[in-house]
């Protein structure tokens, strides 16, 4: 637990940016190896996290803010605890306390999003939209500043006159925030647009706090030594990097950037220690890759459907076995000093039909799931629909599911990692049981056949489409849209 208040300083700091669905544990601990002072957390919105709980998760280290439907929302570990810093989105000043409270024994600073202009950041009055009302700002700060014991920033965009910014930030100045983050464009300016380095280093010249210069990875950073480059155009006193560290998290490396094929193994490596869900771990890498996504390596990419594929992809197939093998022998290691906590999701498992089988997507048809599968056998029954009820395992938070059948239950014995997974593992017990296809790869029944079939003959211009669609296709749509002008789903505004 960090022990004073003000721990955290933010003079000549290298800061990696809030980016949404970057900034997650596994990139912000790359940042720091290669070189970052401070990582910022991605923007996450004050009512999500007052929905979510505080986790210790004994296996994997770490502390995780989990919320009412099982999602991770917010993991850190000790490595980033005296760096990381906690961005929160609101737009109400007693929820930030709230979730300033909730986070602050675990984070070693508190940051309010007042610059990013996306909808999803806007929307609620949050992100940019407080730029138009200063009394809400420095009310927000204001209470964060006496209620928590961490030291409190802001991140903003400049306004439309140097004026009024400046009028802006000397009041937030005065709420006794530690540092004020200045993105040198205004609300309705994209990468495209110049970073206007004279706008900040007239409010860096106009405040006694420091200031810290973003939204030069489009003009100005490139590589290491560009960072300081940039740090004097602005004046400013420490540098926050968004787009280029996304781009490849070794910008902050004295020594120069790192092939992009190490950085990304190295990146792999922390999301299957931390666990990190596949889909964002298959985000990342895809901005890493950039115009890289149609060879062979982002064919592969693309096409990977779990944490183990990915690996796969990348030649880590054996750390992704070696890791997996650990973590099982760490969480039997505290179940069995814990054994309450192996409990089976039911009292009374008597009549239950058990196998030991997990769901591997690999081995099933894109389109087609055990679930699917059992609930078109039931509709064609003229049976109840399937009904599963699925537990939580409180010490490692593995789930387990028991499906009903006519008045039959099935579930495997093997745990998951997600209730999804568990509910498809014990679809595939009851289908198995009973001798029916499941969707595995070859074992389509005729029904899913001849309804693929149907679709196609109602919408043939559409088959075609299917038919041609290029692997990293949806991947590069970001990329198209960034060079467009359009907005993306990215942070760091």
């Amino acid at each position: 637990m960090i022990e004073h208040s003000l721990s955290l300083c933010y003079r000549n700091k290298l800061i990696l940016a809030p980016m949404v669905r970057v900034g997650t544990l596994p990139m912000r601990l790359l940042a720091l190896d290669y070189g970052a002072d401070i990582v910022y957390c991605e923007e996450l919105i004050d009512l999500k996290m007052l929905q979510c709980k505080r986790v210790v998760n004994e296996v994997l280290s770490t502390v995780d803010f989990v919320a009412p439907d099982d999602r991770v929302v917010f993991r850190t570990c000790e490595r980033e605890q005296s760096r990381v810093v906690f961005q929160m989105g609101t737009s109400d000043a007693e929820r930030a306390l709230a979730v300033a409270r909730l986070v602050e024994n675990d984070v070693a600073g508190i940051d309010v999003n007042m610059g990013c202009p996306k909808e999803y950041s806007t929307k609620g009055g949050m992100g940019a939209a407080l730029l138009s009302d200063p009394d809400k700002i420095e009310k927000i700060l204001s209470t964060l500043v006496k209620g928590t014991r961490r030291p409190v920033t802001c991140k903003i965009r400049i306004l439309p006159s140097l004026e009024d910014t400046l009028s802006l930030v000397k009041r937030i100045e005065r709420t006794g925030i530690a540092a004020v983050t200045v993105h040198g464009r205004k609300r309705e300016e994209r990468p495209q647009h110049p970073v206007s380095c004279e706008a900040i280093k007239a409010i860096a010249e106009a405040l006694s706090i420091p200031v810290i210069a973003n939204g030069g990875s489009h003009d100005h950073i490139q590589k290491y030594l560009d960072i300081e480059d940039f740090r004097q155009a602005t004046a400013a006193s420490s540098v926050m990097v968004a787009r280029a560290a996304m781009w490849n998290p070794s910008i902050f490396l004295k020594e120069g950037l790192r092939p992009l094929e190490e950085v990304m193994q190295k990146y792999i490596q922390y999301a299957i220690q931390y666990e990190n869900h596949y889909t964002n771990t298959k985000y990342c890498l895809c901005q890493m890759l950039r115009e890289q996504l149609e060879s062979p390596q982002g064919r592969l990419l693309h096409a990977a459907q779990s944490s183990q594929e990915i690996c796969e992809a990348f030649g880590l197939g054996a750390f992704y076995e070696e890791v997996t093998r650990e973590l099982n022998a760490r969480r039997a290691e505290l179940l069995a000093r814990t054994p309450e906590a192996a409990a089976e999701p039911a009292e009374d498992t008597s009549g239950v039909i058990k196998m030991a089988v997990k769901f591997d997507r690999r081995a099933y048809s894109p389109q087609i799931t055990p679930k699917m599968c059992l609930l078109e056998w039931c509709r064609k029954e003229k049976l109840a629909q399937p009904v599963y009820d699925t537990v939580q395992r409180p010490l490692d938070r593995l789930f387990c599911s028991v499906v009903t059948v006519a008045e039959q239950k099935y579930q495997s014995t093997l745990w998951d990692k997600s209730k999804k997974l568990a509910e498809q593992a014990a679809a595939i017990v009851c289908l198995r049981s009973r001798g029916l296809p499941e969707g595995r790869l070859g074992e389509e029944s005729p029904s899913w056949h001849k309804r693929k079939r149907e679709a196609i003959d109602q919408d043939p211009e559409g088959s075609r489409n299917q038919e041609h669609a290029v692997p990293g296709e949806l991947c590069k749509k970001l990329f198209v849209a960034l060079g467009s002008g359009e907005e993306s789903p990215l942070g760091g505004c």
